[in-house]
């Protein structure tokens, strides 16, 4: 059993396609815990309506961040998008199953997996996270020892990882006293030695160990910091090195993600005139009076002509397909619509 946690907020067309897909490709037993953070409570509803198998939990600023949504169409006031309730995740993964998936809204499976035997898999080969899912990137795959640990799961051990204490890693990763710069000089580190350690993490398409998920996201305070969640893995799995399996993936990948969407204009401003903000409004307009098909076009994302058939004369496709192509530009990906 392991539960599955999808955070959400204010994109239930495509909250939607993501439990649609749980329901089509996640056999064995797992319970599903949608953990929202301000999506209107019509939306939920609906959402509620058509998967009553599934639980909701809202954030402590809920109602604020409904209302906030509500004065963004209403007012044009903008959405504090870099506000987030880590404290409802973790409390949920505290709570919950010793393994456990935690993906986002705008996330879907696209192949069949079996978690009750991806997880006697985990437990006997001792995986801290099997990546379900990795954006179709092999590019960092020069800096990993992989391997098969059966037909369906590879290890993915990382190579040549400077590795330390707590201490020695937040010198490292957040170059107090010049430690990275002087590394850098000396020829230790270069410009890729960072990149190297998102080996050890997964935003969205991890299996987990619950004790390993805590520990990457404990000093989480209502923000994401990448470098905390990097070092605290890091200090983490120099506890772990001698496991060469600590670090797994599916040979077939198994999730996608979209990039023709954001929660709010707080990420991912690129200089276009479009406010995503006010595309979600009319994409969940679409999707609430049953207008909008969910799952159009899976496994890969909706197409783009799909979606500009529910805008106005407000939004700019041109200025949206830009803002698509720059959001593409961002991933080192290969992106399928």
């Amino acid at each position: 059993m392991i539960n599955i946690y999808v955070k959400s907020f204010n994109r239930p067309y495509y909250l939607d396609r993501c439990l649609a897909s749980i329901e089509r490709n996640v056999k064995g037993a797992y319970s599903v815990t949608v953990l929202d953070d301000g999506t209107p409570p019509r939306y939920l509803d609906k959402i509620k309506e058509k998967y009553p198998q599934i639980n909701i939990k809202i954030s402590k600023p809920y109602s604020q961040k409904v209302k906030a949504v509500e004065d963004n169409i209403l007012l044009g006031k903008d959405i504090d998008g870099f506000s987030i309730p880590t404290d409802l995740w973790i409390e949920a993964v505290e709570n919950g199953t010793d393994y456990c998936v935690v993906t986002e809204d705008d996330v879907w499976f696209t192949e069949t997996i079996d978690v009750e035997n991806l997880l006697t898999e985990m437990e006997k080969n001792s995986i801290n996270l099997l990546k379900l899912g990795w954006l179709s990137n092999f590019k960092d795959d020069e800096y990993l020892r992989i391997g098969k640990i059966s037909e369906d799961i590879n290890f993915n051990r990382p190579k040549d990882l400077f590795l330390g204490s707590k201490w020695l890693m937040d010198l490292f990763f957040y170059n107090k006293y010049k430690f990275f710069t002087i590394g850098y000089k000396l020829g230790k580190f270069d410009n890729y030695t960072k990149r190297k350690y998102w080996s050890l993490n997964s935003i969205l398409m991890g299996l987990w160990k619950k004790e390993y998920w805590l520990e990457v996201w404990k000093d989480a305070k209502g923000k994401v910091d990448e470098k905390q969640q990097l070092r605290n893995a890091a200090t983490y799995y120099n506890g772990h090195k001698n496991n060469p399996n600590f670090i797994a993936r599916l040979s077939k990948e198994a999730m996608k993600t979209t990039f023709q969407s954001s929660a709010t204009n707080s990420y991912h401003e690129y200089g276009f005139k479009v406010d995503i903000n006010y595309i979600n409004y009319l994409l969940n307009e679409a999707w609430y009076n049953d207008r909008l098909e969910s799952m159009q076009n899976y496994p890969n994302d909706f197409s783009v002509e799909y979606l500009e058939t529910f805008f106005d004369d407000k939004v700019d496709k041109n200025e949206y397909r830009k803002w698509v192509e720059q959001f593409k530009r961002h991933y080192p990906v290969k992106c399928v619509s």
